[in-house]
């Protein structure tokens, strides 16, 4: 049910193309880069990414703000139903926003939620004519501004993302067997759950924390936002940790770090792969997989070194979608096969990085 009260938004591309649409959520301006998720549930999670930061997101589903916000119950630190303890995008866009809600688990509407935290949305405009821009144009910057207000425009590639987003403390989860230190360049919440499902205890520590006076037995690399080579600290770590021989996996970000720390190249996507239903491909095999992904940048395949190879490869556009080496037991995904809200076709490979520690230590 529409509401034709609410203020008047002015959404604006980079190449001067404009929107206009009503307001709901903060009534005030925004400004960041225009991507699109194709994937119709799971907008909680969304926001919630650290991956989207400094991002004006599109949801090409139609119906948004049905569900309402979840209920911020908690579960080992972790907030049960979020992907992290806040919303992390700039703006939302949707095609039409329902103003009334229900759902079992919801404790307040879609509206409010974003109000609490200062984000503004937008609805009521084309999102299909939005999305073929994007798709013919290329990732592009854009502001929102609802009658009254100004900004201008803001690259959030031109900044280090993940420090902004990245664990200032050294945290501990969990009282498994296996110790795994967690590099936190944007991790969301299902990457710790899966490993505490695992026997581990998790040391999540800062993008750019020296992990090598610690006793582990896995390193494990989160997803984040922005540019890869922003995170030159991680990097270098990356790289050291090579050395050892501890089981490596990373993920999304993570796969792109230890692209880079391997001596591979990583280069931005026209618009980027933000979905939840990524087909990728297992290389050496006929194995497909429908996955969840949201990143911006990629790896660079015709640049891996000779002791690594891609594992997967999506079926769309062939690119990279993740790396392994060929003798040691390091090995990363672009895709999420944490992915909460799915599809969770993936996730055995949580197994295997146990399984490589398991071997590891014998």
């Amino acid at each position: 049910m529409a509401n034709t009260e609410n203020t008047r938004v002015k959404l604006t591309l980079e190449d001067g193309t404009v929107y206009f649409g009503r307001s709901f959520g903060a009534e005030v301006p925004a400004a960041g880069e225009v991507v699109f998720n194709t994937a119709m549930t799971g907008y909680p999670e969304s926001l919630t990414d650290p991956s989207y930061r400094g991002q004006l997101l599109c949801l090409t589903y139609p119906l948004v703000g049905n569900y309402g916000a979840p209920a911020k119950s908690e579960e080992n630190d972790l907030y049960m139903f979020y992907e992290s303890s806040s919303i992390h995008i700039s703006g939302l866009i949707v095609s039409d926003y329902s103003f009334e809600y229900s759902h079992w688990n919801a404790s307040e509407s879609l509206d409010e939620w974003l109000k609490r935290n200062n984000i503004p949305g937008i609805y009521g405009i084309d999102t299909r004519a939005l999305t073929k821009r994007i798709r013919e144009k290329g990732a592009m910057l854009g502001k929102l501004e609802p009658d009254g207000t100004e900004t201008e425009f803001y690259d959030p590639n031109k900044v280090n993302l993940v420090a902004e987003v990245s664990t200032r403390t050294r945290k501990t989860y969990g009282s498994g067997r296996y110790r795994i230190i967690l590099v936190d360049c944007g991790v969301k919440y299902n990457i710790i759950r899966n490993l505490l499902k695992r026997d581990t205890t998790i040391i999540r520590v800062p993008w750019d924390y020296d992990y090598h006076t610690e006793e582990y037995d896995g390193l494990f690399l989160s997803n984040g936002p922005g540019d890869p080579k922003m995170c030159v600290t991680a990097i270098d770590n990356i790289r050291k940790s090579f050395g050892k021989d501890i089981p490596v996996m990373g993920i999304c970000l993570g796969n792109q770090l230890m692209a880079l720390a391997s001596g591979a190249d990583t280069y931005k996507l026209k618009y980027g792969h933000r979905s939840h239903n990524q087909p990728v491909i297992q290389v050496g095999t006929n194995k497909a997989y429908i996955t969840s992904q949201n990143h911006g940048f990629a790896v660079d395949n015709k640049t891996l070194a000779q002791e690594w190879e891609p594992f997967f490869v999506n079926i769309n556009d062939k690119t990279n979608e993740g790396m392994k080496h060929r003798s040691k037991p390091f090995f990363s995904t672009q895709f999420h096969p944490e992915a909460s809200g799915g599809p969770t076709d993936t996730d055995y490979l949580f197994d295997e990085f146990i399984e490589n520690i398991q071997r590891n230590l014998k």
